[in-house]
C-alpha cells in the first residue's frame, strides 16, 4: 500500500524590521514540525522575495 501525502506551503515574507528571515523560518519550521509536517524543499529566489517552505505529512 502507498503512503498518501498531505502538502502545505508557508511563505515567509521578508521584512525590514523585527527578527530576521533565519530566525523566522526556523520558528515556522519548528511549529510545524510539532504539528507532524517535514521539510521537503525550500526557496528564495532574490534577497527581497518570500522564503517558501514546502512541507508533507502523511495524510
Amino acid at each position: 500500500m502507498s503512503i498518501r501525502w498531505s502538502y502545505h506551503v508557508a511563505e515567509i515574507k521578508v521584512q525590514m524590521f523585527g527578527r530576521s528571515v533565519t530566525e523566522r523560518v526556523q520558528e515556522e519550521l519548528t511549529r510545524l514540525g510539532q504539528q507532524g509536517w517535514e521539510l521537503v524543499s525550500m526557496s528564495h529566489a532574490e534577497a527581497m522575495d518570500a522564503v517558501r517552505l514546502v512541507l508533507k505529512k502523511p495524510a
